[in-house]
């Protein structure tokens, strides 16, 4: 059965997370991606750990995309990127805004050009505002937006210290919704025949992804009393083999107190002074876990407990590593994990869709094989109608970035990660003057001093 956006072209501008993994999530909704990179590549091709030019990092978000690579400073790269937008449905970029516009490729122009078009745009704080400028990263993002005060309350401060999430929530977040806009965008096409600008911005992602909100700005004290629905309190016991699980059900909350009570088959515990309100509970916390911990080792296993728990609708769930669910029965039976190959003889481990299409539950997504830069230059820009003569015309201009070529017609331009190859008279190299949204650890970037030049480069 075809996949669901069989026959939709994206062109995807975008770099390292947030605008990537948008991209990559229409491809495996069977949506064919053109990558543009620029001279240095995406930033997300140096991560640690990786082989050659593919890293792990970049594979997991680029996999399956066409790769073309072009320097918009040269002559001619523009109208390539033109061209390219003419036959797409879908544009997707997560640049500061006015980068692209600075090219000549903002909406407006791209549109009157093609105006079927669903042009994305993924953010920190959207494009229009007093704060549209400002650099955007998922750890600055998360602690502007109250994500990380949330962490800090919940987890502490070990040895004083301000701390964040290790996973980069606010790009992952922004990258899925602004997916689920570009579907709505496309089905808004269908009936009217017009396409749209999509304007993202990753700060009211995390506020929409606060599943809490409404408590933060309700302005009331909750006191020792916690929301029934939320992560906040979860305990964690260990099973009778020994393994720690968790539940998420709080034992303080007044709803949910009463679930390990009939799990427990001791509704005495209702009127014991120490667990008669909240906040009495969550005084006595330790005695009361210690009373459903040694209930729970009058189990034989964890199979009879789950039942008891399941019974009372209480879930559990046991705490693993990531190598260990991904290399158990479930994992391998929904195919939630593949590999792809890293372009020098390995593989590289990475997701598979989290989704299945049809009744039977099964799915064979095919082989993703991450690009190298500028990979498919030649193929994507002969469909784009351009002839032979033309394609070398480019390449000798420099529009045309090959790393691997390296032929002596001044088509190898990689240089460093981030480096810019600007020309006089033409704006500011893309890759390299306008911050993207995401960055994982052990990614060069170029720190920028007040006058707007380049200095030393830095690591996050």
């Amino acid at each position: 059965m075809p996949a669901p956006l069989t026959g939709i072209r994206v062109v995807d501008f975008s770099r390292v997370l947030a605008g990537p993994l948008c991209a990559q999530t229409l491809l495996e909704l069977g949506a064919e991606v053109v990558k543009v990179e620029p001279p240095g590549g995406d930033m997300s091709r140096q991560a640690f750990p990786r082989e050659a030019e593919i890293s792990g990092y970049y594979a997991q978000q680029n996999a399956g995309k066409r790769d073309v690579s072009i320097d918009l400073n040269a002559p001619g790269a523009r109208e390539i990127a033109l061209r390219l937008c003419d036959r797409a449905d879908v544009i997707v970029e997560n640049f500061r805004p006015g980068t692209l516009p600075s090219f000549g490729l903002d909406y407006a122009t791209v549109a009157a050009r093609n105006p079927r078009v669903v042009y994305a745009s993924i953010s920190g704080y959207g494009q229009h505002g007093a704060w549209r400028s400002r650099s955007a990263y998922a750890p600055t993002v998360q602690a502007e937006t109250g994500i990380t005060a949330i962490t800090m309350d919940q987890f502490g401060t070990p040895g004083g210290r301000a701390r964040t999430d290790a996973l980069s929530h606010a790009d992952v977040y922004s990258g899925l919704h602004a997916a689920i806009a570009i579907l709505a965008a496309l089905e808004h096409r269908n009936r009217t025949g017009r396409g749209q600008y999509v304007d993202v911005a990753m700060a009211a992602v995390m506020l929409s992804v606060n599943e809490r909100l409404h408590v933060d700005l309700s302005g009331r004290d909750l006191g020792a009393e916690t929301p029934i629905l939320g992560a906040a309190d979860c305990p964690f016991f260990v099973s009778p083999e020994g393994e720690t699980f968790v539940s998420p059900v709080s034992l303080v909350g007044s709803a949910s107190f009463p679930l390990y009570l009939a799990a427990m088959r001791r509704p005495e515990l209702a009127d014991d002074p120490r667990f008669r309100t909240p906040a009495a509970r969550r005084e006595h916390l330790d005695e009361l876990h210690t009373i459903v911990q040694e209930w729970i080792w009058t189990f034989d296993d964890m199979a009879s407990l789950d039942a008891q728990f399941d019974e009372a609708k209480i879930a559990t769930g046991q705490l693993r590593t990531v190598g260990e669910f991904a290399g158990g029965r479930w994992a391998r039976e929904w195919t939630a994990i593949r590999s792809v190959p890293d372009r020098d003889g390995g593989r590289i481990t990475v997701p598979g869709p989290p989704w299945h299409f049809g009744a039977d539950g099964e799915s064979s997504p095919p082989e993703r094989v991450p690009a190298r830069q500028g990979e498919h230059n030649d193929d994507v820009l002969r469909e784009l109608g351009f002839d032979e003569g033309e394609i070398g015309s480019l390449r000798r201009l420099g529009a045309l970035v090959e790393p691997g070529r390296g032929d002596g017609d001044g088509s190898d331009r990689a240089g460093t990660p981030g480096r810019a190859h600007p020309r006089e008279g033409g704006p500011a190299q893309m890759d390299h003057d306008s911050v993207p949204h995401s960055a994982p650890h052990g990614v060069p970037r170029t720190r920028r001093s007040a006058d707007n030049h380049e200095t030393s480069p830095e690591r996050s």
